[in-house]
């Protein structure tokens, strides 16, 4: 059976991929160039990568602008680099502050981050800053700050809420339906500064 040259497939990316290591295998299982993807997933998520090659790479366009669904799990009392577990630990909130939010006080806060909401995104991603990607500027030592934008939370669902007394953490389970371009990083970064418990890299002095 002859391979196909053009089409659709959706990979189940695994963790520690990222969306080029996954465009780059395709190229080389399908032995062609042409090969795209619709929407960056971070190589600490896992989920759906909707692949396009040959003459599908042009569908990808209007698969990109869809909503997206994640499930992800919110650490609250520290701050990181890169806004997610990956980074360095830039700040660290008292545990008696973080032992004082309440469930009630958690939820009041996300309801602050449904709807349109005005979203700063994370200093390493993948948007280009005169031609060069966030995260490169940010390897070479710059410090870049990315202007907010306006994108859509139209479902976060607060699941289970857990407090760890050894670690002083709350974690939180939740659910997402977002617009593209939402990241889901920052707004865990946004619900810990509406809290009084997170501080972004960039607010630091």
């Amino acid at each position: 059976m002859s391979q196909p040259t053009d089409g659709i497939v959706v990979i189940d990316k695994p963790l520690g991929m990222t969306s080029h290591d996954v465009v780059g295998r395709m190229r080389r299982v399908l032995g062609m160039r042409r090969v795209g993807h619709a929407g960056t997933l971070d190589p600490d998520a896992s989920g759906v990568l909707v692949i396009g090659f040959g003459r599908g790479t042009r569908l990808l366009t209007y698969l990109t602008g869809d909503d997206k669904d994640y499930q992800a799990t919110l650490r609250l009392g520290a701050a990181t680099s890169t806004d997610d577990a990956a980074g360095e630990v830039t700040s660290r909130a008292d545990g008696t502050e973080v032992a004082a939010v309440g469930d009630d006080a958690i939820r009041g806060a996300v309801e602050r981050l449904r709807g349109v909401i005005s979203q700063r995104p994370s200093a390493v991603s993948a948007i280009k800053v005169d031609g060069v990607r966030a995260y490169a500027r940010v390897r070479a030592g710059e410090q870049v700050v990315l202007p907010e934008r306006s994108v859509v939370v139209s479902r976060f669902d607060v699941g289970d809420i857990r407090r760890d007394a050894q670690t002083g953490f709350i974690d939180i389970d939740a659910t997402f339906t977002v617009s593209s371009g939402t990241y889901i990083r920052a707004l865990a970064r946004d619900l810990g500064e509406f809290l009084g418990i997170g501080r972004s890299e960039e607010h630091t002095s």
